[in-house]
């Protein structure tokens, strides 16, 4: 029985350690938006937009600028 003098102290006291930590990030604002970052994430496009064909007059290789995105 005197491990349950150990056990429940160390339990109850990491239980409201962690309450504690959920309580601050609520008042953070850390839970306002789930969705908007992993949905940024996939839909993040790095790439230059699609351009008509006629639209470059040179090939590539003889430019001296990188493409304006």
């Amino acid at each position: 029985m005197s491990f349950l003098g150990i056990t429940v102290p160390a339990t109850l006291l990491l239980a409201a350690s962690l309450l504690w930590l959920v309580v601050r990030a609520a008042r953070r604002g850390e839970f306002e938006d789930f969705e908007g970052p992993a949905e940024r994430m996939i839909c993040d496009d790095d790439r230059c937009p699609e351009r008509p064909a006629d639209f470059d007059v040179e090939p590539p290789s003889l430019r001296s600028e990188p493409p304006i995105c």
